[in-house]
């Protein structure tokens, strides 16, 4: 990423004061609420300040604009899946665990992405702007990475490099996957899901 787009990215300063702290949560949860009632787009920097509780020159002296908001939204959305897959890869002990573990993160992933509004325009979002959409990609090689530091060891030493290629695509498909299942029908969604479940299983069980 160039150095122009981190910085249309990046907060003006991170908080260092718990009064701080307070307001910057206070624009993302007002950003986050609005997200989830009008959509990404029809969100403007004056309505979050107004709503937040505080004039515009307060949102301008934390973000230099609405992708870096959108940049610390999804910063701590990514903060709380890895939290989760941490939680979920603690219970891989033997190489046939993998295959549960991934089941357990695609249905992670998939419910709550699909339980709230926000989230998904947020992840639409991500992937139209070129900035976020390569923080995306960064942090999809860093969590395969946090995936395959714990389970590697359970495979054949000659198959890890060809294991955590796969395991970013995994990883990386898995969010074009979810946004198409969200786009159908109920029946379709389901299929959706299920097929690239089989996907996954078939790919992993040529390392097991």
């Amino acid at each position: 990423m160039t150095q122009a787009s981190r910085t249309a990215t990046e907060p003006r300063r991170r908080p260092k004061q718990e009064r701080s702290r307070e307001r910057i949560d206070a624009i993302l949860s007002t950003t986050m609420r609005l997200i989830g009632e009008k959509g990404i787009d029809a969100v403007t920097m004056k309505e979050v300040g107004m709503l937040a509780g505080g004039p515009i020159a307060t949102v301008y002296h934390y973000f230099p604009n609405k992708s870096a908001i959108l940049a610390m939204l999804y910063e701590r959305f990514s903060e709380v899946s890895r939290a989760r897959l941490t939680a979920i890869i603690a219970d891989v002990r033997e190489a046939r665990d993998i295959i549960a573990a991934a089941d357990r993160l695609l249905d992670d992933y998939f419910g709550r992405v699909a339980g709230d509004p926000a989230i998904q325009d947020l992840q639409n979002a991500i992937q139209a702007d070129k900035a976020l959409k390569n923080l995306d990609i960064a942090e999809t090689r860093h969590q395969a990475k946090m995936f395959c530091d714990h389970v590697i060891a359970l495979l054949e030493p000659d198959k890890h490099e060809q294991f955590e290629r796969m395991v970013v695509l995994i990883f990386q498909l898995a969010g074009g996957v979810v946004r198409l299942a969200l786009a159908q029908s109920d029946a379709e969604s389901r299929r959706t899901i299920e097929d690239y479940r089989a996907i996954i299983h078939t790919q992993l069980r040529l390392f097991l």
